[in-house]
């Protein structure tokens, strides 16, 4: 074996360059095709989670307040708004919908009062324009006895005229009954005094109180209650850029005017829930 190997010619110079030069393409081409693999996996993991972040994010109601007068009218339709959300049926006695913040802010307050055993159940959330002429339409002809002026003030006693109610921007709900008395014994005055003592630490409150302090407007409703952190935006909104030729399309609402419903209807609500200003930043 030895003299085998002594036997052997030295490679020449030249070869041995050009052997060297090949087993250098050749590991370079054998690291090349490994690479892309890895570099291929990190791009498709890196596609895969851009594009899943995205879906999420679509997902996600927006927060900005993008108003308008026609959705502070309640010309819109909050089934198809993504800031609007579908209450659970645990917290509804129909297909009821809020606007996502506020919803969550009710979450939050039906927990605590059912740890004080207090069960909130939402009666009514947004109607829009044409629901609220429904209602209208329907007590119109309820009334019919009455000139046109006296029934729209009898409507006007617990019934909003389309465009002016507070039911459209998606911030204020009925809760457990539609009857002041039920507020007044036992179960149902637990609840409203539960209410009276907690809601304003979740940012509801009652909007129609009752008129001993000179409030105007609707009759006292104690199941009546708003979310004025987000609710006080779109009243300001709405007194800068509503004017009573806005308020239109049903029977009576050339009696806008005359009624002064932007005056003391719109704003007929207590004074310390006019001066409310607490920053609110959705």
């Amino acid at each position: 074996m030895i003299e085998y190997f002594i036997s052997l010619r030295p490679m020449s110079c030249n070869k041995m360059k050009l052997f060297f030069i090949s087993l250098f393409f050749i590991l370079l081409q054998t690291s090349c095709n490994d690479k892309p693999k890895e570099i291929l996996s990190v791009v498709d993991t890196n596609t895969k989670t851009e594009a899943k972040t995205k879906i999420e994010k679509k997902n996600i109601p927006k927060d900005t307040l993008n108003i308008t007068s026609d959705f502070v009218l309640g010309k819109f339709d909050y089934k198809s708004d993504s800031t609007f959300v579908k209450v659970e049926s645990r917290y509804s006695v129909k297909e009821i919908y809020l606007n996502h913040l506020v919803y969550q802010a009710f979450l939050k307050m039906a927990k605590a009062a059912k740890r004080d055993s207090i069960d909130l159940k939402i009666l009514s959330g947004t109607r829009n324009f044409y629901e609220q002429k429904a209602i209208w339409n329907r007590k119109w002809n309820r009334y019919s006895n009455l000139n046109p002026t006296e029934r729209s003030k009898k409507i006007l006693e617990y019934s909003s005229m389309p465009s002016t109610s507070r039911h459209h921007w998606g911030t204020d709900i009925d809760l457990n009954s539609l009857n002041n008395s039920y507020f007044n014994t036992g179960k149902g005055l637990r609840t409203y005094t539960w209410l009276k003592e907690h809601a304003n630490n979740f940012g509801f409150y009652q909007v129609y109180t009752n008129k001993n302090n000179g409030r105007t407007g609707y009759n006292e409703e104690k199941w009546h209650w708003s979310f004025v952190p987000l609710a006080s935006k779109y009243l300001d909104f709405y007194n800068s850029n509503i004017k009573t030729e806005d308020i239109s399309g049903f029977e009576g609402s050339q009696l806008a005017k005359d009624l002064r419903i932007i005056e003391d209807f719109v704003n007929g609500i207590p004074n310390e829930i006019k001066k409310y200003k607490k920053q609110y930043t959705p």
